[in-house]
């Protein structure tokens, strides 16, 4: 089935059209529309800076969560916009208090910033973070979890782990991770960086404690625009990262987590504010198709560079692990650096290959720009270069 997208949504974005760009999953890539937006909160910001950060800031802000929490099916005031999800979560990992007797569980899939974070954490405070590695190809839902679970034990007070993972795309199952978690009496903070606007997401129903996502990624938004969530019942727990005004409010409004974390000092808004636009923009252009098509995009890819290098996906034959974006190992004697130069400087292709727990691979993302010229020539160079 040709499901290639009209030119007309090509136009939407800003990338170079010399580039095949298969890499939204790094940094996203932000709709003309999306774009004007954020420039005229930018512009709006210039044109009278005191009115706008001293005055209209705060209910500014309070709309822009309130759109946000409606996309995320959760309250206002159970999220603060941070700048990257790695921000986020560093509030959380350095808001609890954590000891020489405690565990923080985490899978050997986890973003290597927050590897470091934790890692950096547990050298400081004596507790242990522990990476559990995943047996690959993961298989049924009910056994990952089933499996995760026999390494918990009494010292483990933190669950730690990536909703849709950075290294291999894999989708984790979280809310059961989550639930069982809860009834543990552990805390969960999941990495949501790959999550909003690539899967549907229900914080409330989720059950995590705490979720950071960017939307600069998959919902389109502008760069610098994330957001942290914490769950009314442990938002005592959190401190912030910055003490600014907020600490000590003079006029506190109804969630002191929105107060202590919100103002940090001047800095631009605009992603945050232009991230309503990001959601409008895709609700307004049936991005569950544009998912659906992208999906099938990602699967057709993967089951092709299977043929071609025989070697079996991470996720086995079962296409439910990933969404948008997806990745496939190499051959061990791939020179991955080499690969990758040759992928961009002779064929103009955006795509990063990396080398993970003695597995080369190569993770490729697709977004509502891309069609199947730009699988097909991944694939053809693939099997030149290979």
């Amino acid at each position: 089935m040709n499901t290639q997208l009209p030119d007309s949504y090509k136009d939407f974005f800003l990338l170079d059209p010399n580039i095949v760009f298969l890499n939204h999953g790094s940094f996203g890539a932000t709709p003309r529309p999306v774009f004007e937006a954020y420039q005229k909160w930018q512009i709006e910001l210039e044109r009278q800076p005191v009115e706008f950060l001293g005055r209209k800031a705060g209910e500014l802000m309070q709309s822009a969560r309130a759109r946000l929490g409606a996309y995320l099916h959760t309250a206002a005031d159970n999220l603060v916009f941070v700048t990257n999800a790695t921000h986020g979560l560093n509030i959380i990992a350095h808001s609890l208090s954590l000891g020489p007797d405690d565990e923080v569980l985490a899978s050997d899939h986890e973003y290597g910033a927050l590897d470091r974070t934790w890692r950096f954490l547990a050298g400081k405070h004596g507790f242990k973070y522990i990476n559990i590695p995943i047996l690959l190809p993961v298989t049924r839902d009910d056994d990952f979890v089933s499996a995760f679970f026999e390494h918990v034990n009494s010292h483990t007070r933190v669950i730690f782990l990536s909703h849709i993972t950075s290294p291999t795309a894999l989708i984790f199952p979280v809310q059961a991770i989550c639930e069982r978690a809860r009834a543990a009496g552990i805390l969960t903070v999941i990495d949501g960086a790959h999550a909003p606007g690539q899967i549907p997401l229900d914080l409330d129903a989720l059950g995590a404690d705490f979720y950071s996502g960017n939307l600069h990624k998959w919902l389109c938004a502008p760069k610098g625009s994330a957001f942290l969530y914490a769950a009314p019942r442990v938002q005592h727990l959190v401190e912030p990262l910055i003490v600014s005004w907020g600490w000590e409010s003079e006029n506190p409004g109804p969630s002191r987590f929105v107060d202590i974390l919100e103002w940090n000092g001047t800095r631009d808004l605009s992603p945050f504010l232009a991230s309503p636009a990001a959601i409008d923009f895709q609700e307004s252009h049936s991005w569950d198709e544009v998912r659906a098509r992208c999906h099938r995009l990602a699967f057709d890819t993967q089951r092709r560079i299977t043929q071609l290098t025989g070697l079996p996906a991470l996720n086995g034959a079962d296409d439910h692990w990933f969404a948008q974006m997806a990745t496939s190992p190499l051959p061990d004697s791939t020179d991955i650096v080499a690969l990758k130069a040759r992928l961009y400087d002779a064929y103009h292709i955006e795509v990063p290959l990396t080398a993970w727990e003695g597995r080369k691979l190569i993770r490729y993302s697709y977004q509502a720009y891309n069609d199947e010229n730009d699988r097909d020539a991944l694939l053809a160079a693939l099997a030149d270069a290979l």
